[in-house]
């Protein structure tokens, strides 16, 4: 096996994903470079080198590639020409066809079950008037790029929903998809290495904020059988193949019945992952950095269970967004992450903390602690 001696990786996005893997990154021994247009942000406060411009500032992309020996991303919307520059010009493991699939929910859709898995059944709408032909109740209208957390999207279950989704079926490219009644959502962090080593997470269970779909809660081990268990880890070794995808790939999945549709892929760390910090031998984010540099990856297993929680800006005081006041009876069964976001707004993500032990033990500690209660 032939390790590279990369010496500095350039993370493109700022956020708190960056930040995890800087982290991580920094102690294996590497440096980091980040490209943010927001000036000191979560992963520029531990990067070693911070450029501070547009994802699409192509002089910025030649300098994060002049000085970076390996090219990674926390997020999936990077300019076309940026990345086409980067591949051409730098080393971008990860390289551009998984991208390309993700970007649009249309070619993700139709990549999936053009390899036979199990998705929703879905249409492209492309004009207002495709959408009246096609609308159907119950369904979800999202748009093909962009969007996250719920944006861009409208559930419709009757003639009461229609009018939100014209207005966005009038604006944007969409993916029309029949509305899945599912029982469980769950979700399979895997990493493919370049070497084409594969290693797969334990599969968690994930809790969204009612109203607002963003991740609030994440349950490892997933409370599914065995077999569902070993399941979804088949789908997600055969996605990671099919797509040739490198580094670490986060599968979004629904469990309906005794059966399990894919829902999203997000090639980078996943939300749902941060439990791995933790609760296993090794995160998903040394896990990434283990792949796409070529190194052997590290073990995935889980030696507690845990309950991840997510902390928004609802959660805490928005004036002083690093009180640690709130945390500190959690403290003895949980590790903190605040992600040194200065401003707390409504859904935004500023932290998470594991809740380590019993399952039972650990949501009734969080539900006490009153930091999740409407």
């Amino acid at each position: 096996m032939t390790i590279m001696p990369y010496k500095t990786i350039g993370i493109i996005g700022g956020g708190q994903l960056g930040r995890m893997m800087c982290l991580a990154a920094k102690a294996m021994g590497y440096f980091v470079a980040v490209l943010e247009p927001e000036p000191n942000c979560p992963c520029g406060q531990v990067a070693d080198i911070e450029i501070t411009a547009a994802y699409d500032d192509m002089n910025a992309i030649k300098k994060l590639a002049e000085i970076s020996n390996v090219i990674t991303f926390e997020f999936e919307n990077i300019d076309y020409d940026a990345l086409a520059y980067l591949e051409e010009h730098a080393y971008l493991p990860q390289g551009s066809n998984v991208l390309k699939t993700k970007q649009s929910r249309f070619r993700e859709k139709s990549a999936l079950r053009d390899m036979g898995i199990p998705v929703a059944d879905f249409h492209l709408i492309d004009s207002l008037e495709t959408f009246r032909e096609k609308v159907f109740f119950p369904s979800v209208l999202k748009t093909t790029m962009g969007g996250y957390d719920g944006k861009g999207q409208a559930v419709i279950k009757s003639e009461d929903d229609i009018a939100k989704a014209e207005e966005i079926a009038s604006k944007y490219e969409c993916i029309l998809e029949q509305f899945m009644p599912f029982t469980k959502e769950i979700s399979v962090i895997i990493a493919r290495s370049t070497t084409g080593e594969i290693s797969v997470f334990p599969v968690a269970e994930n809790i969204h904020q009612p109203g607002d779909n963003i991740l609030i809660q994440s349950i490892v081990p997933a409370r599914i059988s065995k077999d569902l268990e070993a399941r979804a880890i088949e789908y997600a070794c055969k996605i990671a193949e099919s797509l040739d995808s490198i580094g670490v790939l986060g599968i979004e999945m629904f469990v309906i019945g005794g059966e399990i549709y894919i829902n999203e892929l997000a090639p980078r760390p996943h939300n749902s992952g941060h439990y791995t910090i933790d609760a296993c031998e090794t995160s998903q984010f040394e896990q990434h950095v283990r792949a796409i540099c070529g190194l052997p990856l590290g073990d995935p297993r889980q030696h507690t269970p845990v309950v991840m929680m997510n902390i928004l800006g609802d959660h805490m005081d928005q004036k002083q967004p690093s009180n640690l006041a709130p945390y500190i009876p959690l403290l003895p069964r949980g590790k903190l992450h605040l992600y040194g976001k200065a401003e707390a707004r409504d859904g935004r993500k500023m932290g998470h903390i594991n809740l380590l032990g019993d399952i039972d033990e650990s949501l009734k500690a969080a539900d006490a602690s009153g930091i999740w209660n409407p």
